[in-house]
């Protein structure tokens, strides 16, 4: 029987950040109406769908990350492009926030408002990103979650920290000449993620660093690290269906013990990266329908807010209404902020390619060239089409 075919790679990523961006919005909608939620899932479970979906964006951004420095192996254009990438839309919708939402929503007046520090340290701490400052002042302050005017962006910090390990990892040479330490950096992270002990919904006992709490970054970097030894070894290691399917089972069975802990981000990065490789072609076309995935995730937390005060009080109706607006946002981002933000990177000089190395003389005639290892042919890997994406928060 003939196998369907599959999408490119970049359009299965884009499909699965926007699914996964709008599971977090529907996600959000349970905390966001009654504090003591974490989740839509009844706490019993012990489990979250915004969760599982952070564990496959960081695997899938540690792929796709490291693939954007083989393409391109440039510690300041990496660095670069990765800036175009992250801040502006993160600049955007914090400087909207506290400049325009704040201003009319704040329960103080306008005086005491832009007088006030934390209106200033918003932007500063927030612009910073380890410096993340979550409160407001008065804004949503009568909200069922008052904690926060945009909680999503706690991951962020973490993401770019995935990306100073690629570029650190890329620099030192690790991936052309020492891959196996990916695996290293696989394992270390998770022997400390076991001793921090992080969860959903609680940060461990690892402290923090500035704003962000180590248990949490180290248990997302176990992710993002798996996506980076699959992509060195992605000549090795096949990306099976069946595989995948294995581990949600293995998952399903193990997820409410200590087990459950280190194979959860094994079955979501592995999994998330079996379905971009396998992604049905008939979905291709749809490139700037889905590439607002991250306008979405930055931009679903407030629009949630104030969809609360203006009374979607219950997890339903927040759900129903915040789901279409939050993907108006992302498209208008993508449109607006993100594509010609990141269309700026034609103007970085390209590195000289590199001359073919001639092939050694032979007396032989009927002999032709031989091929280096390295002029194998490969499966299709991916292009920067459609950058990496910032995991979303649960």
């Amino acid at each position: 029987m003939p196998q369907p075919p599959k999408a490119d790679p970049n359009t299965g990523f884009a499909w699965l950040r926007m699914i996964g961006a709008l599971t977090v919005v529907v996600d959000h909608s349970a905390p966001l109406t009654d504090a003591s939620r974490l989740t839509v899932f009844p706490t019993s479970w012990n489990l979250s769908p915004g969760y599982i979906a952070l564990m496959g964006f960081f695997a899938m951004s540690g792929y796709q990350i490291s693939d954007s420095w083989r393409q391109d192996p440039s510690w300041w254009r990496f660095s670069v492009k990765r800036v175009l990438r992250l801040w502006p839309p993160l600049l955007v919708v914090v400087l909207v926030t506290a400049l325009m939402i704040g201003p009319l929503v704040s329960t103080v007046g306008l005086s005491e408002y832009f007088s006030a520090r934390g209106t200033w340290g918003y932007i500063v701490h927030n612009a910073g990103l380890y410096t993340l400052q979550h409160r407001l002042t008065g804004v949503f302050d009568n909200n069922p979650y008052p904690w926060s005017a945009n909680g999503a962006i706690w991951t962020l910090p973490m993401e770019l920290t995935g990306y100073l390990l690629v570029l650190g990892f890329g620099v030192a040479g690790f991936f052309r000449r020492s891959p196996w330490l990916t695996v290293a950096l696989m394992l270390i992270l998770i022997a400390l993620d076991r001793r921090f002990d992080a969860s959903m919904g609680d940060p461990g006992h690892g402290g923090s660093f500035l704003q962000v709490p180590l248990g949490s970054l180290v248990s997302f970097l176990v992710a993002f690290s798996i996506g980076m030894a699959l992509h060195a070894y992605r000549n090795k290691i096949p990306l099976s269906p069946f595989v995948a399917w294995s581990l949600v089972g293995l998952q399903i069975v193990v997820h409410t013990t200590k087990v459950g802990a280190v194979t959860l981000p094994f079955m979501a990065g592995y999994g998330a990266l079996v379905l971009a490789f396998h992604w049905p072609a008939r979905l291709e076309g749809y490139g700037s329908w889905v590439f607002g995935s991250y306008g979405l995730y930055v931009w679903g937390f407030p629009v949630q807010q104030l969809l609360i005060m203006a009374g979607a009080n219950t997890q339903w109706t927040l759900t129903a209404s915040a789901l279409p607006l939050t993907y108006l946002c992302g498209w208008l981002s993508w449109r607006y902020i993100e594509a010609p933000t990141l269309s700026l990177r034609r103007y970085l000089p390209r590195a000289k390619p590199r001359r073919a190395a001639r092939p050694a003389p032979t007396s032989d005639p009927s002999v032709g060239p031989r091929r280096r290892p390295d002029e194998l042919p490969r499966r299709t890997e991916l292009t920067e089409r459609q950058p990496a994406v910032p995991a979303a928060s649960a």
